[in-house]
């Protein structure tokens, strides 16, 4: 389990600030309108913020702004990694899809995952903004929220991008692969 709510020292407040500032300033295609000192800001002040981005960061999804909120003023990151973050894969899809596996039980699922880091996993939507900001996803796939209607009948929703192209699947809950995870999002 993922321990979200203690603060982080100095130094690990300080390394990923300068490792979210270093990223944010070599993709400002991502956020052109957008000015590092007040994300850094409030970053300051939102310690469970900031802790979720430290894991979002250690398990290796590269987390970056993509947006701002203009109801909220809230600033958006998503995992911005090549491929799907390489500390969340093999899991499947949430805490029910885990409970129903007899054999070979995955350590953890994406929901249960991304909650004790403090994000929500990434929307349909939200997955084709990413990749309208890059290309993701070219060898790994990624769970993506999915509706309780398909959920409800056992499945679970995917995407990935192959063929310059960025494709929507569907799959048993329950399953997993090495090569599948899932990628977050988190309000600042």
């Amino acid at each position: 389990m993922i321990e979200n709510s203690s603060p982080l020292s100095a130094e690990a407040k300080r390394e990923i600030i300068n490792n979210l500032k270093s990223r944010f300033e070599k993709n400002m295609l991502r956020h052109e309108d957008l000015e590092w000192s007040k994300i850094e800001e409030r970053l300051e002040i939102n310690h469970n913020k900031l802790n979720a981005l430290y894991h979002m960061e250690q398990s290796g999804g590269e987390p970056d702004v993509v947006g701002r909120d203009k109801k909220s003023g809230e600033y958006i990151f998503f995992d911005c990694s090549a491929e799907s973050p390489k500390g969340r894969r093999s899991v499947c899809y949430d805490r029910a899809a885990l409970e129903s596996r007899k054999k070979y039980k995955p350590e953890n699922s994406a929901l249960d995952m991304a909650a004790e880091m403090g994000i929500e996993i990434l929307t349909e939507e939200e997955y084709k903004k990413l990749q309208n900001l890059g290309v993701f996803d070219t060898k790994t796939s990624s769970w993506v929220k999915t509706p309780a209607k398909i959920r409800d009948l056992g499945g679970a929703l995917f995407c990935d991008r192959r063929y310059n192209h960025v494709f929507l699947y569907h799959n048993g809950a329950e399953s997993y692969y090495a090569a599948r995870g899932f990628r977050g999002s988190l309000r600042v």
